[in-house]
């Protein structure tokens, strides 16, 4: 088994490699060649096409990654508060930026976590994502500014209750 060091220098290289926009091949240098990796963000399947579903292999990884990349960008990613556990070979973070998505220009800013499980040469074999599936989705319906300015009329409507009963 990796050293604890050595588990969360990985994490943070992949992660790293993730935040500055590295090529593909560059982030899949960073999984397993010698387990079937795997990749899943959880979510409803129907809310985007990279929800729900467990991309299994390197090839089904990459498909994942190729996936994201085609309808998302982003910018000004970090990464903070890694948890190794270096008994079960895994590393847990947290992660925010400022998503896009491409085909509506709408975006919306996200505090994401990952879990990243290790092999015995510090590789990924198991990549796992929660984030904000809700925002993806309406920003994929061009309705996520819509949403928005819905819920600030609300509030101003609130607001306003409140002071005619005063």
């Amino acid at each position: 088994m990796p050293p604890r060091a050595t588990l969360l220098t990985s994490a943070q290289s992949f992660c790293n490699a993730f935040a500055e926009k590295k090529d593909i091949d560059t982030i899949l240098s960073h999984f397993t060649v010698t387990h079937q990796p795997s990749a899943i963000e959880y979510g409803e399947a129907f809310l985007a096409p990279f929800l729900g579903k467990s991309h299994v292999g390197l090839e089904n990884v990459t498909s994942y990654f190729n996936t994201i990349s085609s309808l998302l960008s982003y910018d000004n990613m970090k990464f903070s508060e890694f948890t190794v556990d270096a008994e079960a070979n895994r590393v847990a973070c947290r992660g925010k930026a400022k998503f896009t998505w491409k085909s509506t220009g709408e975006n919306w800013d996200e505090t994401f976590a990952y879990m990243l499980d290790f092999d015995d040469e510090a590789k990924i074999c198991d990549y796992q994502i929660w984030a904000d599936t809700g925002a993806a989705y309406l920003a994929s319906k061009g309705e996520l500014d819509k949403a928005r300015k819905e819920k600030d009329k609300d509030k101003e409507r609130q607001r306003y209750a409140c002071k005619q009963h005063s």
